[in-house]
């Protein structure tokens, strides 16, 4: 009897201890905190503010279609013969392409002068495929800016409207049409690239050229470079093209272009002022070779006699330095700064002679008509 008692009694022993052990839950974890700050919170920047609405419609780009629609009729297909001699002193006749397009509805075209420049024969095809023969005494050329008029007997033909080259901005559409490798016209696409350029070719160097990524051939040189108004702002050059990279054409802006075109149409040619020099730029051979006493600025080769260096006493091997107290170290910069002058205009020229350097005064005149 006293081991059941014994017995009992640890049952309950045990029953109460396990009542204990489940009642009293374990303690539970403290929760995680951040760590605290002593800095206060910036205020928001603009409390009402909501991201610009999504434009879902993108501009439409115009039509290059029709844009060469609108110009094509316009532009001409220019072939040219000229009759050179070879090393047997034979004639020998070659032949060329270039564009053009039509400035007014009477048969009056502009094209380059380089492609025109010394030939013989000079053919124009209309689209339509029309073909004159120009006489060359009807074709006016200007070599400073390669710019020329040829005259055919036509009449009611298509004129391209003009625009402003000095509204374009880089990154503008632009078309340039012509006639690449003599194969037809054909049009391009491209973009403007570099505005106000200025580039050196065959001794010259052209100002306020137009640079496209259009692809501009031989062939194209002298067709019109349009805008997407279907207007003409700059005349291509495949010339000066061909100084630059793949990618890299130019054409010579309206804004150059227009008034030379202009002279030459009512003149025949381009009125400038005239010093009356034939230049070369002084380089240490220069100087070495001709004995001057500066290897730098611009050295007179001839003189015109009566002409206003003649009256200012300039005389040949005279380094010209100075030009309206402005330094000149090339023969374009002092070619540019005479044309930039006023016919009738008292220039100061300052230059050396032996090793003395002299200045003088010369009043520039018109520069006389060429020679046809």
């Amino acid at each position: 009897m006293k081991h059941i008692v014994a017995l009992l009694l640890s049952l309950v022993l045990i029953t109460s201890t396990l009542s204990c052990i489940i009642a009293v839950p374990s303690a539970p974890a403290p929760p995680h905190s951040e760590p605290s700050s002593s800095h206060t919170p910036a205020p928001p920047l603009e409390p009402e503010w909501s991201p610009p609405p999504v434009e879902h419609t993108a501009p439409t780009l115009p039509s290059i279609a029709d844009v060469v629609e609108k110009v094509y009729p316009s532009v001409v297909a220019i072939s040219t013969e000229i009759v050179s001699l070879d090393i047997f002193l034979s004639p020998r006749k070659q032949t060329g392409a270039g564009s053009g397009w039509i400035i007014d509805e009477n048969g009056i075209i502009v094209t380059n002068n380089h492609v025109v420049e010394g030939a013989e024969k000079v053919t124009v095809e209309l689209t339509g495929g029309r073909i004159f023969q120009a006489d060359p005494n009807r074709i006016y050329r200007d070599p400073l800016t390669d710019l020329a008029i040829i005259k055919i007997d036509a009449h009611n033909l298509p004129a391209a409207a003009l625009g402003d080259s000095t509204q374009l901005r880089i990154g503008d559409w632009v078309v340039a049409i012509g006639n690449p490798l003599g194969r037809g016209i054909r049009a391009k696409e491209g973009t403007v690239s570099g505005l106000n350029v200025s580039l050196s070719a065959d001794g010259q160097t052209l100002s306020d050229l137009i640079e496209t990524s259009a692809a501009i051939n031989p062939g194209n040189s002298g067709g019109p470079l349009v805008n997407m108004q279907a207007q003409v702002i700059g005349i291509t050059s495949a010339k000066i093209a061909a100084v630059g990279v793949e990618g890299m054409g130019y054409a010579i802006s309206t804004r150059t272009a227009i008034p030379i075109i202009e002279q030459l149409i009512r003149n025949g040619y381009v009125t400038r002022p005239y010093l009356g020099v034939q230049l070369y730029t002084v380089d240490p051979y220069v100087a070495m070779v001709n004995r001057l006493s500066v290897n730098r600025g611009v050295v007179i080769t001839y003189v015109a006699p009566g002409s206003p260096a003649d009256k200012a006493g300039l005389r040949q091997l005279d380094v010209i330095t100075h030009f309206k107290d402005e330094e000149v170290t090339t023969a374009d910069e002092l070619i540019q700064a005479i044309h930039s002058s006023q016919i009738g205009e008292e220039v100061k020229i300052t230059f050396v002679r032996g090793k003395e350097t002299r200045t003088t005064y010369a009043r520039l005149t018109q520069r006389p008509s060429p020679q046809r």
